[in-house]
Parts: C-alpha cells; sequence; structure tokens
C-alpha cells in the first residue's frame, strides 16, 4: 500500500479536515488565505494593497531533519541561505556534518591569513584563533619551525607544539592541506576556517633590492603572490617581527602583529584593584547602609548603583573634606547587595609588620592582601621603589617565624637580563640564582636591621642566619611537576613571564600555599612581550573578582625623592 503524501504545511497549522486533504486543497486553501488578508490589508490601507502580479504562493517545507538525526526547533526560525553562499563556503564544500553556529559572527567576507615562523614560535596554539577566516602557510615556514625544535627553551617547546598541530592536522581523515584543511577537525569549535599548505610553486616577484635567499623576503613573496592569485580577496601578513611588517608596508602588502595573545588592548585598561567612592556616595546609599561590629572589623552593607561596579575583594575608599574617610574591602556579593568589610591600619606603628609601616593608601590595601590567610592569589604592580618587594618579604616572614602559618619562604623569579648576558654562572642553584637576588639581599638587609635593634652584633647575625634558613631561592626552569605545600611563594619580576609560564608557576600551589606576583610593567625585557600580552596582565585579569585573589596597583614610589623623580621624569 503506497504512503500518503507529505503535508505541505506544518501540523501545528493544519485543522482536522485539511489533514487528509490531497495537497492541492491545501494549495488552493493557501490562496484563500492570502487572498482574504490581502482585502483586509487593502480595506484598512488602499495603498499597501498587494499586487496579484507580485504575488507568489511557494508551498511550505517540511522540517528539515539533520544527518545526525535531530530537527530544527520550531520555536527558532531558521535563516534561508542561496545555493550560491553554500558553494562559495568552503566549510560546505563535500562537509555532511552541521556547522555550530557562532554567536557573534564578523560582517563580511573571510580574510587569508599569512603566518610567519615567529607567530607559531610565540603561540603554538595560534592555528585556531583566527575565528572564520583561513590560515596558510608557506614552505618556508615548515623549514624554520624543523630548525628551531631542538632544545629545551620555551621557543623549542613551541617549535614542537605547532609541528605537532600541524601533523594532527595533516593526518586527520580526509585532510588535504593544498585544497584546505578544516580547523576544527582536531576539536577546536570555535576555528571555523581552513588550513592551506603551500603545496606548488609560486611567482615570487620581489624587487631585486629583497635577496631571495632570505626567509623572511620569501614569505612576503608567498603574500604578494597570493594576493595577486586571490585578488580581491583581503591576503594579511601576521608577524610579529616590526622589521617584517614594515617591509611588507612598503610593498603595498597588508601586515598585522598577532592580536590574540594580548589580554588588553592598553595598558592602562589593567584592573587596579581599587575604587574611589563618588563624592555623593553616603547621599545616595546611606539610607540603605546596615552597619554591624565583628571584633576589630566593622562591616557595611550597601544597596545601589554602585553594586553592580564592585568585584570581590576590591578595595573602596571615601575620602572628602571635612567627612570621615572610608578604607573598606569587598567581601561579599549577592545580588544587588555587597558587604563591605574596614580594613586594619598599617600605617600605625602597632600594626607593623616585621618593624614595616605602610606609607600610603594603596601600600595599607596590599598589606592586607598580604596577611589575610584567606587570600592566596596576590598580585603587586607599580613603578620601581613602590615597596612591592619589601611589604611581600615583610608579610611572609611575620607569618612563617611568628604565626608559624607556612614552612618556609620559596623566592623565584625570570632570569631575564637587561643588558648584556655575563655568560655561565658556577656553583648550586643557589648560587647560580645569587646574582639575581640582589633584591632579596638589600631588602632582608634592611628588615634584620629593623628587627634586631639593639642586640648587637651576634644577635644581628643569629637573626640573618635565621631568615636566610627559612628562605629558599628556586630556579624556574625546574618548577615544574613540583608540588609546594604550605610555602609562601614570591615570583619576582613577573612581568617578563609569558602567560604559559605564569600558568605553570601558579598550578604548582598545593594545600595551604600562598602566592605572591609582584612586577612593573613599565620593565618588560622579554622579547615579543607587552603590556598587553604580558604574564602579569594575564594573571590580574582572569584572576579578578575570585573570592580568594586580590589585586592591587601601587601608585606611588617610597624609595627616595631621587628615584621617585626619575621614574617620572626619564
Amino acid at each position: 500500500m503506497p504512503l500518503p503524501p507529505a503535508p505541505t504545511q506544518r501540523a501545528s497549522r493544519l485543522n482536522t479536515k485539511a489533514l487528509g486533504a490531497p495537497p492541492e486543497e491545501l494549495e488552493s486553501q493557501d490562496m484563500v488565505q492570502v487572498e482574504t488578508k490581502r482585502s483586509i490589508t487593502a480595506s484598512i490601507n488602499p495603498t499597501t494593497a498587494i499586487e496579484p502580479s507580485k504575488l507568489s504562493i511557494r508551498p511550505r517545507k517540511k522540517e528539515q531533519e539533520g544527518d545526525e538525526g535531530q530537527t530544527q526547533s520550531r520555536n527558532t526560525p531558521r535563516p534561508e541561505k542561496s545555493k550560491s553562499e553554500d558553494s562559495d563556503n568552503p566549510l560546505n564544500r563535500g562537509s555532511t556534518q552541521p556547522v555550530k553556529p557562532r554567536s557573534k559572527r564578523r560582517v563580511g567576507p573571510s580574510k587569508l591569513f599569512v603566518l610567519d615562523t615567529n607567530v607559531l614560535m610565540h603561540d603554538p596554539m595560534s592555528l585556531f584563533r583566527f575565528e572564520e577566516h583561513d590560515v596558510f602557510l608557506p614552505m618556508i615556514v615548515l623549514e624554520e619551525l624543523d630548525g628551531h625544535k631542538k632544545g629545551m627553551t620555551e621557543v623549542a617547546r613551541n617549535a614542537r607544539q605547532a609541528s605537532r598541530s600541524l601533523d594532527a592536522l595533516a593526518s586527520a581523515q580526509g585532510a588535504d592541506l593544498g585544497k584546505g584543511s578544516p580547523l576544527n577537525t582536531t576539536g577546536y569549535t570555535d576555528a571555523l576556517g581552513q588550513l592551506f599548505f603551500q603545496t606548488q610553486a609560486l611567482d615570487l616577484s620581489l624587487p631585486l633590492a629583497l635577496p631571495q635567499g632570505k626567509a623572511d623576503n620569501q614569505i612576503l613573496g608567498v603574500v604578494m603572490a597570493l594576493g595577486e592569485l586571490h585578488a580581491p580577496r583581503d591576503v594579511v601578513l601576521v608577524s610579529k617581527d616590526i622589521n617584517m611588517r614594515v617591509k611588507a608596508r612598503a610593498l603595498g602588502l597588508q601586515a598585522e602583529d598577532y592580536q590574540n595573545d594580548k589580554t588588553l588592548e592598553d595598558g592602562d585598561l589593567l584592573y587596579p584593584g581599587s575604587l574611589a567612592l563618588p563624592a555623593d556616595f553616603w547621599i545616595k546609599h546611606g539610607k540603605t547602609v546596615e552597619s554591624w561590629q565583628q571584633g576589630t572589623n566593622t562591616f557595611y552593607r550597601i544597596t545601589g548603583p554602585i553594586v553592580p561596579s564592585l568585584l570581590m575583594n576590591q578595595f573602596v575608599y571615601f575620602e572628602a573634606a571635612g567627612e570621615p574617610s572610608l578604607y573598606a574591602r569587598v567581601t561579599e556579593i549577592r545580588g544587588k547587595t555587597a558587604v563591605l568589610r574596614t580594613l586594619r591600619d598599617f600605617t600605625h606603628q602597632k600594626n607593623s609588620v616585621w618593624g614595616v609601616t605602610t606609607r600610603n593608601r594603596e601600600q595599607n590595601f596590599a598589606m592586607n592582601l598580604l596577611t589575610d590567610p584567606d587570600v592566596d592569589f596576590v598580585t603587586l604592580a607599580g613603578t620601581a621603589g613602590s615597596g612591592k618587594t619589601l611589604m611581600a618579604l615583610a608579610a611572609g616572614l611575620t607569618q612563617v617565624l611568628d604565626d608559624r602559618r607556612y614552612t618556609e619562604i620559596i623566592m623565584t623569579r625570570a632570569t631575564v637580563s637587561v643588558g648584556e648576558d655575563i655568560g655561565f654562572l658556577p656553583g648550586t642553584e643557589e648560587e647560580k640564582m645569587g646574582p639575581w637576588m640582589g633584591a632579596l639581599d638589600d631588602n632582608l638587609e634592611f628588615l634584620a636591621k629593623g628587627d634586631g635593634g639593639n642586640s648587637g652584633e651576634w644577635g644581628r647575625a643569629a637573626t640573618n642566619e635565621l631568615i636566610k634558613s627559612r628562605i629558599k631561592i628556586k630556579s624556574m626552569n625546574f618548577m615544574r611537576g613540583r608540588t609546594f605545600m604550605n610555602k609562601y611563594v614570591i615570583i619576582d619580576e613577573a612581568q617578563n613571564l609569558t602567560p604559559k609560564q605564569m600558568k605553570t608557576l601558579i598550578t604548582r600551589a598545593g594545600p595551604g600555599t600562598k602566592i605572591i606576583c609582584m612586577g612593573n610593567l613599565a620593565q618588560i625585557d622579554t622579547p615579543y612581550l607587552t603590556e598587553g600580552s604580558s604574564g602579569l596582565t594575564y594573571a590580574v585579569d582572569r584572576f579578578k573578582g575570585w573570592a580568594h585573589g586580590g589585586h592591587i596597583t601601587l601608585a606611588r614610589g617610597e624609595r627616595s625623592r631621587l628615584a621617585d623623580f626619575a621614574s617620572e621624569a626619564l
């Protein structure tokens, strides 16, 4: 017995009489409904009446069922696509799997990005960071990756990881890098473009002033040839080399820096960790404020328009002439209410930490974070001489020797020299790290002198030995695989770390460990790192708002008037 024909309307729009009607009757019913709507529209507004010549009746299609057996929901209308759009999309050629829709899709045609070798060695996952755009790799790029893959440096590790990613894409089922291989075959669903590889010689017509044997010039030739071959499509060179981008623009080619490694576009947008309350704060919030006392702290529960802009462990302060000042920290956020807790005043001598008192508002904020056992991760940013290392060491010695909260202090830093390298250093790990820890020795000398008082030379010597026995200096090169338990870890010069190195160090923390990252974003010595792509910026942005992490930017230097003036004038 043959099956009845499929209905041309959705079941929700068919009445009981039409369920068994043939398609001809349904089409006539559609005509009647449209004619009725047209007559009603004409009676309401004669100028908007539809002409019969412009009226087209299309039978409604039944719901399409996907290859996976999933049916499109009736509540989410599916946009119609022309056949030309489907054929022009490289992702739909020869592909039967549905593509995951993106919530934010850029308008306009996709671009073809040609990657320089230094982009892959800087970020091995850069292949999958170009969203719907395509990626092209010249042949010379693989040659340079092969030349840099040996060794234990960060560049060599990134080169090996990039090679493994290319191998996974090339070995995927049905992959053809010459004709284009989808970048999302290895699980990176955000990469909707394709990877192309240079499988044939291109017409590299470069000016005679550029030598053909140099790798950078060969890549420029590939970009120029692709621009002529795929015109009018945009072909863009992506390189971390400034001179490479300058030469490309001089030849009339499009060139861009690799932007996906930047956490922030501008260093001035970095989360400061503190917020000044407006002058009318008490006028708008005073009637709804609840306050109570608990121990030595006072708590305030506020509601109002300022609550959505607050973050956990963010410091707020109110300073106005003739009114009492308020210095507090956000300890709880629930919906439209927030709880503020007043701070401990470390500017007073009675609250000194290992003989150190704070000298300004931001230092007081930082000391409250450093001495709070509920805060596991603290980041400090500031100019030279703002007291980052001194406060971190003073808080660490107090909590290790007096409170016995941690067993020892572990200090490390990125060994990036300012000038020319002095070569290999003799001795053990701590002896090799000694020249890099001049800031530690200077601050320990100050702290030991302040704590010793009039105990004499023997007392100061004993104090120095006790302090040095609880401080371990470790190299970052041997951190992988370690776990620090009940340790007070100080990472100095964190602005010279990459986001990957920062992740490696922070994930070493075990139970009861506190990590302090300090740095000055104006003194970055690592090549290819900027204020926006530094590991310190990355950590500050990712940890803001976490209940057990805090950040403060120290605004003013307290080293000396000479150092303060030099920081501003030079």
